[in-house]
């Protein structure tokens, strides 16, 4: 299965080096975007830019991955008040910007599996289950004396 990232930073250059990355390193489907999507279920890949284009509340703000500048305070403040937890610069390696943006994929695949329903979880509608009397574990006691 194929993870989609959204790659929405304005340095070309920069860009160009997180796709590479991303593709000789696993199945990704990345896309290059002036910007984001966020009603998508995927990564998204932002610089400050894009970043203050997009309109908050942001639904699942732990799939962002925000490529700042050291020096920007600020923006900082804004990406912990929305709940971005992925924050790197521009000047970090490679691979740390690829460690970011798997963690963001484990969040997204997380996310995803824990929103839908699965065959043996419990629904709504049903409670504890019955306890038999004569496997209850617990419950007042009469002490016999001879």
């Amino acid at each position: 299965m194929l993870q989609t990232v959204q790659l929405a930073i304005s340095d070309g250059a920069f860009s160009a080096a997180v796709r590479d990355a991303l593709c000789r390193s696993c199945a990704w489907h990345v896309e290059l975007v002036d910007r984001p999507d966020p009603s998508q279920n995927c990564v998204l890949v932002l610089d400050e830019l894009a970043f203050e284009g997009l309109i908050p509340p942001l639904n699942n703000p732990e799939r962002v991955v925000l490529i700042a500048r050291k020096d920007t305070h600020e923006l900082m403040a804004q990406a912990w008040e929305a709940g971005i937890v992925s924050v790197v610069s521009a000047d970090d390696p490679i691979n740390t910007v690829l460690l970011a943006i798997m963690a963001a994929a484990l969040r997204v695949a997380k996310f995803h599996v824990v929103g839908s329903s699965s065959g043996i979880s419990p629904t709504h509608g049903s409670g504890p289950g019955p306890i038999s009397p004569q496997n209850r574990a617990c419950g007042s006691k009469r002490l016999r004396t001879p």
